[in-house]
């Protein structure tokens, strides 16, 4: 694994706001074309004092910046609820109609709150999964999509879920996805993998447009991704590559993907309960659904796609397939990703352009799973393309691989409240860590942002990230006795589910979500 040396956070010190076509970030991959930029849009930066004005709602009791005081005296009583403004004036620049320019330092307040709010809809997939191994529904949502996000503290965001979203669990990285010993298992073919919501009347008003959300669930721990990722690139469109005469493509202009990304994306299988069509196909018949529905009302519908680490890849391929679609009424796609990897090829990154899928990559400079898969070579040219013999060119067409869009960098060092010697790669890779960090940005080079208003305890949910001083245990999210009740004969035993909560198979839940929206099971 990398090593990582932590040195202390100085002014000199800052965070990246890097576009992802610069060669900073990926060197050799071709620039993106030059887009003329829409009219309406105001891509100006905002004066100062304006974005400070802003800002000033979500401050509240202000956090001591490190270099005054130790973290511990960060506020226990205030609220952890920031401001809700009214967004509909700028939402297609929030989400990347001008590709985050002026927006990004200082750090746009409302862009903040955007990026948190897709972060916390991504979070929701790890908090309701079900991962105890003795479980009956190990690998199943907890909750039924009606009691999803009011278990989990998001009854207030303004979305309902319509939804639920399964993947096949033998596919390509088996320990990627979680199956249930049990031996009344609820599925051995599936996992849970995400949701689709919608924003209800009141947000709608608020941000300017029906939004429709696809959060996709990843995988936790960076150890997994050295081991089991198939670094091997395939075409995303049948028949590419096929060398018919008249049609040889170049290996460099054939839009390819990772193997097993790709494979949990569309594996089906006829004999199983859940997934009977694939991941692709239940969200791209939610996603056409909720668009058919708002879209023939004449109201403007956006499609956001979010997730964290192997979600962020899951994100990226549903969107391009989504824009791909070409859904009438479907007028903006974009996509807000955590501590993604690379999904594939320069040739599928320029798709994306071509698509107009605007697509916001949050990478934190200590975390390694953005860096894979792939070598250190990043586009064709890096190799001589074009000039290597062809059995050496086909080897290194495995290991070329290019992120997409605009890509903005958090680091842990800018965090009073986060341990600066440490090498915790499930910390550096942890979404809340992440969500911490966003939410703390400010300017570049500036450090942790007064005021910031997410719980810090929140980073130590699965790891030990946080600052001793703090006084927050690791680790500490669990059920109280790991899930187990006492029976009326004083046993311990793992309780029954309500009947509401026992998972449904998609085709049961597009009959209880149409026509319109439901809050049940």
């Amino acid at each position: 694994l990398p090593a990582y040396h932590l040195p202390p956070p100085s002014r000199g010190h800052g965070r990246q706001l890097v576009r992802a076509s610069q060669p900073v970030v990926d060197p050799g991959r071709p620039r993106r074309l030059q887009q003329q930029k829409p009219p309406h849009l105001n891509l100006q930066p905002a004066p100062l004092a304006s974005i400070l004005q802003l800002d000033a709602a979500d401050h509240g009791a202000p956090l001591p910046p490190h270099q005054q005081a130790p973290p511990h005296h960060y506020p226990k009583e205030t609220s952890t609820s920031s401001p809700k403004e009214t967004i509909a004036s700028m939402w297609r620049e929030l989400h990347g109609a001008g590709d985050w320019a002026a927006l990004l330092d200082p750090f746009h307040p409302w862009l903040r709150r955007e990026v948190v709010k897709y972060g916390e809809f991504a979070q929701a997939t790890y908090d309701a999964f079900d991962a105890e191994a003795a479980s009956r529904y190990r690998g199943s949502c907890r909750f039924c999509r009606g009691r999803l996000f009011s278990q989990l503290g998001l009854l207030h965001s303004g979305y309902e879920v319509t939804g639920y979203l399964y993947a096949m669990s033998h596919v390509e990285m088996p320990r990627w996805l979680q199956r249930s010993l049990h031996a009344e298992a609820w599925s051995r073919d599936s996992n849970w993998m995400g949701y689709v919501a919608v924003s209800d009347d009141e947000e709608t008003r608020r941000i300017g447009r029906r939004d429709i959300v696809v959060a996709w669930r990843g995988t936790v721990m960076p150890a997994e991704w050295f081991q089991d990722v198939q670094q091997r690139l395939e075409p995303l469109h049948d028949g590419d590559g096929s060398g018919g005469e008249g049609h040889h493509h170049h290996q460099s202009d054939i839009a390819k993907v990772e193997h097993g990304f790709y494979s949990i994306y569309t594996s089906k299988a006829e004999s199983t309960r859940y997934n009977k069509t694939s991941a692709s196909q239940q969200v791209m018949e939610e996603i056409r659904r909720l668009v058919e529905t708002y879209g023939s009302q004449g109201e403007v519908v956006s499609l956001t796609v979010t997730g964290h680490s192997l979600g962020g890849a899951l994100a990226l391929l549903n969107a391009h397939e989504a824009a791909a679609a070409a859904l009438p009424g479907l007028s903006h796609v974009s996509v807000v990703s955590f501590g993604a990897p690379r999904v594939g090829n320069a040739a599928f990154a320029r798709e994306l352009d071509g698509l107009n899928v605007k697509v916001l990559r949050v990478v934190n400079q200590q975390d390694p799973v953005p860096r894979l898969p792939g070598a250190l070579f990043l586009n064709y040219e890096d190799l001589g393309g074009g000039h290597l013999i062809p059995a050496v060119e086909g080897m290194l067409q495995k290991w070329v691989y290019a992120h997409a869009g605009v890509q903005l960098v958090v680091d842990v060092r800018d965090s009073p409240h986060l341990k600066q010697s440490a090498v915790d790669l499930p910390g550096f890779h942890g979404l809340e860590t992440y969500l911490h960090l966003v939410d703390g940005m400010w300017r570049r080079a500036e450090g942790f942002r007064r005021g910031a208003r997410r719980d810090v305890a929140l980073v130590n949910k699965t790891c030990g990230l946080l600052r001793e001083e703090l006084g927050i245990p690791e680790r500490w999210c669990q059920a109280a006795n790991k899930g187990l009740v006492r029976n009326a004969y004083g046993r311990w035993v793992v309780p029954e589910r309500e009947p509401e909560d026992v998972p449904s198979p998609p085709c049961v839940e597009a009959q209880q979500s149409a026509p319109g929206l439901s809050s049940s099971s």
